[in-house]
C-alpha cells in the first residue's frame, strides 16, 4: 500500500426533500470538495443522513466522484462513505468503489481516513493498484 496525505476543504449544501423519494426526515446534502497534497483535484457527491431521537446518535452514507491527480497519475475514482455516531463513539469507513478508477487511476483500490483538527480537514489515503 502507498500512503497519500494532504488537506481538503468541503462545502456541504442542504438539498430540499423530494416528496417522491424516501422519507423527508432523511437529510440530503450536496458535497463539493477541493483536495490538496498527494491527492489534488475536486470531488462532487451526495450524502444522506439521519439522526435518531437520542442526542448524538446519527448515521450517514455518501458517494463522491474525485477528478484530478494522485501521486502524479491523472484520472477519476469514486469513494463510498459509511458513518455512524453514538455519543462520543463514531465509526467512519471511506473506500474506493471497486473498478471505479479511470485514466491512470484505473485498477485503484484503497481506503481514505479523514482527520479533523482545529477545524481543518486532512486525509490519509492508503491505496494500491491491481498491477502492483
Amino acid at each position: 500500500m502507498t500512503k497519500a496525505k494532504g488537506t481538503f476543504q468541503v462545502k456541504m449544501v442542504p438539498q430540499p426533500p423530494d416528496d417522491n423519494v424516501g422519507d423527508p426526515a432523511i437529510g440530503r446534502m450536496a458535497l463539493d470538495k477541493m483536495f490538496d497534497g498527494d491527492l489534488a483535484g475536486v470531488s462532487k457527491g451526495q450524502m444522506l443522513a439521519a439522526q435518531s431521537d437520542v442526542q448524538g446518535s446519527a448515521g450517514y452514507v455518501a458517494i463522491e466522484k474525485f477528478t484530478g491527480t494522485l501521486g502524479g497519475k491523472e484520472g477519476t475514482l469514486m469513494l463510498q462513505h459509511f458513518g455512524l455516531m453514538q455519543g462520543s463513539d463514531s465509526e467512519l469507513r471511506i473506500n474506493v468503489i471497486p473498478d471505479s478508477g479511470t485514466g491512470e487511476l484505473k485498477g485503484i483500490s484503497g481506503s481514505l481516513n479523514i482527520i479533523i483538527s482545529g477545524g481543518e480537514h486532512a486525509y490519509e489515503f492508503d491505496y494500491t493498484f491491481e498491477a502492483e
